[in-house]
């Protein structure tokens, strides 16, 4: 497998630049909470050579490839399986207070939609598994199995945004009554057939469900809601936190998130803001931030991203 071909850190330099104050500190210490293949962290240890990086991830494949691919940093790397709201646990399991910087890239990695047999894809046909994790937890054949036609119409609408979720998860449960649906191709063929002709032609039907049902499998908003404040959390005073979302959803967690750290808590009828209610963050951009056109051409998988940063100005006592 050719790891530089399929794997392109989206908004790399963006991401670098905006992190640069923290990192170029003397024994720095940052977090790659979603390390993935390790292109970012690989690039943040190449720039800063006395900076040292912790790197979570659920997925022990990405965590097996990371490990041989950043072995030549030797203890610089630094490797904790577990999920990124563990955050904390991971920075004091490594032996550190707070840390200097945190990068969140969220969503599904390059390894898992390109290694068919995850089930990622609605393009390629595999078990419907779609864990990040793939040592713990129920599949995506599980939800389809078990979930109620209400259970499954609400994932679809609230995860994947879909408009014809209700008619999704009827085809569904009609379907499985006569067999299991234990396959993507399957499950992709029951969407398209429950898809009316024109709906078919504004893009792949299968699209939202199979977001849906990986962002259940994962439990992908609840850890995000739990892990943005942890991250914060973990930050030194002038650390910096970088957040790339991909999807809607995602976003406006992060963007809630961001908002209520970078504002005064000051009561509105007070004539002067004292010192506790001075917000702990300040935002780094106005907004989230867009890839180039150019690296959007140059990499498809930059188009929906919205990235978001903020730096600690104060500390929480």
């Amino acid at each position: 497998m050719d790891i530089e071909r399929i794997h392109t850190p989206v908004m790399l330099e963006r991401t670098l630049e905006l992190l640069e104050p923290a990192l170029r500190r003397d024994g720095a210490v940052a977090v790659d909470a979603t390390l993935g293949m390790g292109g970012h962290t690989a690039a943040m240890l190449e720039r800063f050579p006395s900076l040292t990086v912790i790197g979570l991830d659920r997925d022990t494949d990405a965590l097996a490839i990371a490990r041989e691919r950043l072995a030549r940093f030797g203890d610089r790397a630094r490797y904790v399986h577990t999920v990124y709201d563990g955050i904390l646990d991971a920075i004091a399991a490594e032996g550190f207070g707070q840390v200097d910087a945190v990068l969140l890239d969220l969503g599904v990695s390059s390894l898992q939609l390109d290694r068919a047999e995850r089930g990622f894809a609605y393009s390629k046909d595999a078990p419907l598994d779609m864990r990040m994790d793939g040592t713990t937890g129920r599949t995506a054949a599980d939800i389809i199995a078990t979930y109620s036609e209400t259970e499954l119409r609400h994932i679809f609408q609230d995860f994947g945004e879909e408009k014809l979720s209700a008619r999704y998860a009827k085809a569904i449960v009609k379907a499985r009554e006569t067999q299991p649906i234990l396959r993507s191709a399957e499950l992709v063929s029951i969407i398209h057939d429950a898809t009316p002709v024109a709906v078919q032609r504004q893009g792949h039907p299968a699209k939202r469900v199979f977001q849906a049902l990986r962002i259940e499998v994962n439990e992908e908003l609840s850890v995000l809601q739990r892990a943005m404040p942890a991250s914060l959390e973990g930050l030194n005073v002038g650390g910096r936190i970088v957040v790339l979302a991909y999807q809607s959803l995602e976003d406006r967690i992060v963007k809630r998130v961001l908002q209520a750290a970078s504002t005064s808590s000051a009561p509105a009828d007070l004539p002067m803001e004292l010192p506790e209610h001075r917000p702990q963050f300040k935002l780094l951009v106005r907004g989230a931030e867009l890839a180039s056109e150019a690296e959007q051409a140059e990499n498809p998988r930059a188009k929906p991203v919205r990235l978001r940063a903020a730096e600690r100005v104060r500390s929480a006592t």
